[in-house]
Order: structure tokens, then C-alpha cells, then sequence
């Protein structure tokens, strides 16, 4: 046998050699850092086939054609080995964690002790309409509900929102398609729209708070596309602005817990109430606390209900009067309880939940904001 018949058969049997190694390496690789330990081993950049592919230019002429012929089928299929082995390891692992994640949907609920860290709780939100029911329910108020899909005339005509106004466009609202009638259902922007059903369907005198959803197309840190609002309304005779006042004032005082918390009233604008009125308690933004501080915070909107409101569920703005107002129930919960992020509200950690849920068996009472 010729000396370059020699040199072949040996370049054969060790790329045999390395062929059956990497075989068997990569079979034993159990898991994707074991398989990545012997991909680097084969073609990193310090890998034993790429040794021999940086070889070749030691090679003599007549053989280094057949050589690195040898070695890039060799390269071909060893990277199509290593590649469908990281792909059965990723497939095995994805049947383990989802083997190890599987929840049986049929099994009934896992009984929760009394008391401890499985016990359940009331959500923030859930806890926040507990405490603005108890406080507006001891001044007089009923808990009006209604339907998350509105029609366009509750949700903004009988409001005196003008068809030009930017909370009707698509950006800022969620409709559904069109009905018979040829108008689109809207999800509610607002809970004023209980606020209309409830005038149209009751006599005056009427006194009502209606927590509730509400849909807006805006998600940050501060903004959901689903949140919630408390809005409250008052119809009767001789209501005036003072009546608004010391209903707010007392409300605040009440849920913040600080008896002398300030409250400021601004001038401001909005289609179903005149005048309006923006609502600002006193803050230290330094620190962020509540009735400390010389910087006031805007907290909700009110106002005397618009006549012509009133005039488009059927009640005569000569004889009845009145006021209504409006407040995130997010915002408040965040700002009574130091949270800075709306977006856990939603997310169903059970961690988060646990912190801040309050106790299933404590209803609140107006001695907690007392």
C-alpha cells in the first residue's frame, strides 16, 4: 500500500473514531447544557472537528482535497446529529415541565384551612366597594348596577356628549359590531350610563352610587383596558354645590382615615355636569403621603347635574336638581394602600393576592374610617 493510501485509511478511521464518539456523547447528553457541552466539544471554535478543519493546510496537496472532502460530509452530518438531538431534548423537556405543570380541571377545589397563608381573601377591589358602599351607604346611598354593554345613546347621547367628542372614536373605545338598528353596542366607558337607566326608570328623589367595570382601549402602568369606577348621583329639590361638598369632603375624610385631610375644589369641564369641578386632597409629593405637604392631587371629578341631562330621561330641570361625581376605584385602592403599579390588579399572582387581600371574615365599618 502506497504512503498516501496509508495517510487516507488513517484519516478514515479517526474520522470514524470521531464519528462514533459524538454518536455516543451526544446520546448521553441528558439535558440541553450536557448537549450543548458536547456541540461545543465537536465545533466550537476549539472543537476536535474544527482541529482537523484547521488541519488541512498542513496536509500534502494530493491528499488535502479528499481530506477536506471527508471532513465537510463528516461536518454536514454531524451538525444535522447535533441539531436533532437538541430538538428531541427540548421536546423531552417541554413534556416534563407541562407533565409537571398538568392541573386536573375535573378534581374539586382544595379545601383552605381557616386561617394562615392557603386561607382566601378579599380582593383590593372587591375590599375598596365594600368600604364605598358602607361609607356612601351611611349618608343614604343605594348600589345601583347595570349592563357592561351599552347602547351609544346611554353611554354618551343622554350625557351631552357631542358626536365630535374624542372619547367616541375607535382609539379610545371599544364597540362591538352594529345591530339591527344599525349602531354599534359600545362596551361602557363610564358607569354613567346606570346613572341615565336609573333616572329613566325611577321617580325623584333619587340617591344612588354605582361601582362597576368600565372599558377604555389605554394599558400602562397606570392605565387598563378594563378597570373600575364608582360614580355616584343625587336628584331632589334645593340640591346646591354645598350639599356636593360636604358629601366629598366627608366621604374622603372617611376612606383615607385622616380626619382633617384637606380637600380643594377646582373649577374644570365636563358635557353632564354644570358647573364641574375637579377634586384635589392634599399630598406631600416628596414623600407621597396623604394630608401632609403643601401639593394637592387630583382625585375625582363632580358637578351639578347638566339640565339637559336631567331633560333627556324625562325630569323637569325647573322643579329637580342635583349632583353627581366619579372616581377610579383602582386609584383609590392604590393610593390608600402605597401600591404604584396597576397592572398586579390583574395578573392573579397569588403572592401579590395574598399580601393584599384583606380578611374574608372582617367586613368593613365605618369605625375603620372613622
Amino acid at each position: 500500500m502506497t504512503d498516501l493510501a496509508t495517510r487516507a485509511a488513517a484519516v478514515g478511521e479517526e474520522l470514524d473514531a470521531l464519528r462514533r464518539d459524538a454518536t455516543s456523547e451526544l446520546a448521553a447528553a441528558s439535558d440541553l447544557r450536557a448537549w450543548d457541552a458536547v456541540r461545543v466539544g465537536l465545533l466550537g471554535k476549539s472543537g476536535r472537528l474544527t482541529a482537523l478543519l484547521k488541519g488541512l493546510g498542513a496536509a500534502q496537496s494530493e491528499e488535502r482535497k479528499a481530506r477536506g472532502a471527508a471532513l465537510n460530509r463528516l461536518k454536514v452530518e454531524l451538525e444535522a446529529a447535533v441539531e436533532a438531538r437538541r430538538g428531541e431534548l427540548e421536546a423531552a423537556a417541554l413534556d416534563a415541565r407541562l407533565l409537571a405543570e398538568r392541573l386536573d380541571v375535573t378534581l374539586p377545589p382544595r379545601p383552605h384551612p381557616p386561617a394562615g397563608a392557603e386561607a382566601g381573601g378579599v380582593h383590593p377591589i372587591s375590599r375598596t366597594v365594600e368600604e364605598l358602599t358602607a361609607i356612601f351607604g351611611a349618608m343614604g346611598f343605594a348600589v345601583a348596577e347595570g349592563p357592561d354593554v351599552d347602547s351609544d345613546w346611554h353611554n354618551f347621547g343622554a350625557l351631552n356628549i357631542p358626536e365630535h367628542h374624542p372619547a367616541r372614536q375607535d382609539h379610545d373605545t371599544f364597540y362591538l359590531p352594529a345591530g339591527a338598528d344599525g349602531r354599534r353596542p359600545v362596551l361602557r366607558t363610564h358607569t354613567s350610563p346606570v346613572q341615565i337607566r336609573t333616572m329613566l326608570t325611577q321617580e325623584p328623589p333619587i340617591r344612588v352610587i354605582v361601582p362597576g367595570r368600565t372599558f377604555r382601549a389605554d394599558h400602562d402602568a397606570t392605565h387598563s383596558p378594563m378597570f373600575h369606577q364608582v360614580e355616584g348621583l343625587v336628584i331632589d329639590r334645593a340640591i346646591t354645590l354645598g350639599h356636593l361638598k360636604g358629601c366629598l369632603i366627608d366621604f374622603l375624610r372617611a376612606f383615607f382615615g385622616i380626619a382633617d385631610l384637606p380637600v380643594r375644589f377646582r373649577s374644570s369641564y365636563f358635557p353632564f355636569t354644570e358647573p364641574s369641578m375637579e377634586v384635589d386632597i392634599g399630598w406631600s409629593r416628596k414623600t407621597g403621603e396623604l394630608g401632609k405637604g403643601e401639593d394637592w392631587l387630583e382625585i375625582l371629578g363632580s358637578g351639578m347635574v347638566h339640565p339637559r341631562v336631567l331633560a333627556n330621561c324625562g325630569i323637569d330641570p325647573r322643579e329637580w336638581q342635583g349632583f353627581a361625581f366619579g372616581m377610579g376605584i383602582e386609584r383609590i385602592t392604590m393610593l390608600k394602600h402605597g401600591m404604584n403599579d396597576l397592572r398586579p390588579f390583574y395578573e392573579s399572582d397569588l403572592r401579590w393576592l395574598r399580601h393584599n387581600a384583606a380578611s374574608p371574615l372582617a367586613p368593613f365599618s365605618l369605625a375603620e374610617g372613622a
